[in-house]
Parts: C-alpha cells; structure tokens; sequence
C-alpha cells in the first residue's frame, strides 16, 4: 500500500516516520507498520514487543528511561489517542549529539511515528486527556537493567510545556539520578557499540 515519509532529525539516528494516511467523510485507513516498507525505507529492526499506555490525564510526564547494556532497546513510537511532548536525550558516549535532548510532537491527528535508537533516554508528557500510547521494541523489557535519568535535570534543561512542579509523576519517576550523575555511573552506552 502507501509508502512512508521519513524525517531526519537533528540527532543522530533518530527518525520521524509519516506512513501514507488515506481518509474520506467515514474516517481513515492507515498501515501503522509494514515490515517490507520499514526494510525497504532502511529501517531494519527485529520489533518483538508491543507496549501500550494509557495516560487518563494531560500533564502526565513519564521518563526519562532506558534499558541499560544488552537490554538496550529500539523504540517504533506512535499515540492513537490525544497528544504528547516526546522527549529523548542521546546518552551514546562519543555520538555527535551526545547529552542533546529534542522534543516532537505525536498526536492521534498527525499520525507521526517516532524511531528512537539504542542508546536514547526517552519520555513523555500528556498535552491531552485520554492519551494510548504505543511502542514496538526490539528487545525485551529487563527489570534489572532498567535506569533513568531526572526529567526536570538542569544540565539538560528539557523544555516541557507544563509547569512541572504540577507534573503527575510516579514515585520511580521523581527519584532519577541527574544527568550528570549518570554520567558517573558506569557508562551503559557507547556510540558504535550498542
């Protein structure tokens, strides 16, 4: 069917996919993925798991995460309901565009998908109420190798279009280490390596 429009972004290995959307007075018809048109447009990822989230309110802000090491993951991301603030951070040791952050906006109604890389600390903040939000991966989730950094560290100083002291956040949520402090850390991520 259709083809897809991909977007570089101005970090590294970070695409923003557009597939064709074919709408009339009933609604629309869209092929979310397609594995040959992904391979086809250079984008080849083995995604074994579906995620899916539900955000019942605007102001949720969820992240920043990633899967430490071996469980690093690559995430296919798209909202079917309402819209968000998609943050990701490149925490690739020698990338181009290491310790950059870039927002972009996924919505039900653009129908933007996002492909973040291994190697990318990820979050969101809801802009609607009633957000489903999903993501194809192409490892599975490791309780243990799970780590995050601090959505509101200033030395990223993420930009979110809400006042984040009145973020709804979850307790693991508001108890990241800060960037630099996981710098310190034993470095999960080196450019070329992951």
């Amino acid at each position: 069917m259709g083809k897809l429009k991909i977007t570089e972004t101005k970090l590294q290995d970070v695409k923003i996919i557009e597939p064709a959307v074919f709408g009339d007075n009933r609604g629309f018809f869209t092929e979310s993925y397609s594995d040959k048109d992904f391979k086809a447009a250079g984008i080849d990822f083995d995604f074994i798991q579906d995620n899916h989230s539900l955000s019942s309110q605007a102001g949720v802000l969820r992240g920043l995460h990633f899967q430490r090491g071996k469980a690093a993951q690559t995430k296919l991301i798209r909202v079917v309901t309402g819209a968000v603030l998609d943050v990701i951070v490149d925490v690739r040791k020698g990338s181009p565009t290491y310790g950059e952050w870039e927002g972009y906006i996924l919505s039900e109604s653009n129908h933007r998908q996002l492909l973040v890389p291994r190697g990318f600390a990820h979050g969101f903040v809801t802009l609607t109420d009633n957000v489903n939000f999903l993501y194809k991966c192409d490892n599975y989730y490791n309780a243990q190798a799970d780590g995050g950094i601090a959505f509101d560290d200033p030395t990223l100083a993420i930009n979110w279009p809400i006042d984040i002291e009145n973020a709804i956040l979850s307790e693991k949520d508001k108890k990241h280490p800060t960037f630099k402090e996981f710098e310190a850390d034993n470095h999960p991520f080196v450019y070329g390596e992951i």
